[in-house]
């Protein structure tokens, strides 16, 4: 099947990128948060334009349901490109204490400084950025210790900006999610689109899921065929796939025809909370 061309930028993600160009200058730093499943696809590159030279922070979150031998390529990727990488799973907590010891490092030059000024203790001031539902919110709230951002697992949530006194050595700038204003690269569009990070109801569901499908069956087949308790052919196609599920999973309509519909919700539903296996998307390029 051919990939779908995605886009999708609603107009409040204008008025969120020229908010953060207003305040970025508050801001001693940058913790940009990514999917751990699709680190390419969920980098905006318009972040770059923005930041410059701020020091930054690479957040690969929900690296709880990647796939974790690609974790380590993707961290060690960063590393070899000057950037450090942090990995965690902010919706348990995981990882998320360490985060404090992070900022030190990355900040020490600027620690350094206050302390010789006098401001010992003094806090880091960071913009916490991010493409829609990577969980900017949720990795705050676990810092903050309570729940002072607005999450939910679903795009376009969060609406404005907002400052969130942590209890880390940062205090952290909450903003929306935002995209960019055309994906040149349709597999990047269907990676944020498999994951979330894109308004399901622009999308037609049934092909991202025969798509979703066919990547699984060639790249995490076990864990895809053992999920849903199947066997297929090898040149079984997309909807070959989600026409077996469907059938697996009793999914039929009036008449005895399989619910594809329906089996394509549930998919990405599985897939998005790790139902199928860790998996990753993407892997980096060498």
């Amino acid at each position: 099947m051919e990939p779908m061309d995605i886009q999708w930028f609603p107009g409040h993600m204008t008025k969120t990128f020229r908010m953060m160009e207003k305040k970025i200058h508050l801001c001693d730093g940058v913790v940009e948060i990514v999917d751990a499943r699709i680190p390419f696809s969920s980098r905006n590159p318009e972040f770059d334009k923005l930041l410059k030279t701020k020091p930054r922070i690479i957040v690969l979150n929900k690296s709880d349901l990647s796939d974790p031998k690609v974790n380590e390529e993707w961290a060690e990727y960063y590393r070899k490109n000057g950037i450090r990488p942090y990995l965690c799973d902010s919706k348990s907590g995981k990882g998320v204490k360490g985060f404090d010891k992070m900022v030190s490092e990355v900040f020490s030059q600027q620690i350094e400084r206050n302390r010789q000024k006098g401001m010992v203790g003094k806090k880091q001031r960071l913009m916490v950025i991010g493409v829609p539902n990577v969980g900017k919110s949720t990795f705050i709230n676990k810092l903050a210790g309570s729940n002072v951002a607005l999450a939910e697992d679903r795009p376009g949530v969060t609406r404005g900006g907002q400052w969130v006194v942590s209890s880390c050595s940062a205090d952290l700038f909450d903003t929306p999610g935002v995209l960019w204003h055309k994906f040149d690269d349709k597999e990047m569009g269907e990676h944020l689109a498999f994951c979330g990070s894109i308004k399901d109801d622009i999308l037609d569901k049934e092909h991202l899921a025969c798509r979703l499908c066919e990547f699984l069956f060639e790249n995490y087949r076990e864990e895809f065929l053992s999920r849903y308790n199947i066997s297929a052919p090898e040149e079984s196609d997309g909807y070959d796939l989600l026409q077996l599920v469907a059938r697996k999973r009793g999914m039929l309509i009036s008449g005895g025809e399989l619910n594809t519909e329906r089996a394509a919700a549930m998919l990405l539903d599985e897939f998005r909370g790790g139902k199928i296996g860790k998996i990753s998307l993407e892997r980096p390029k060498v």
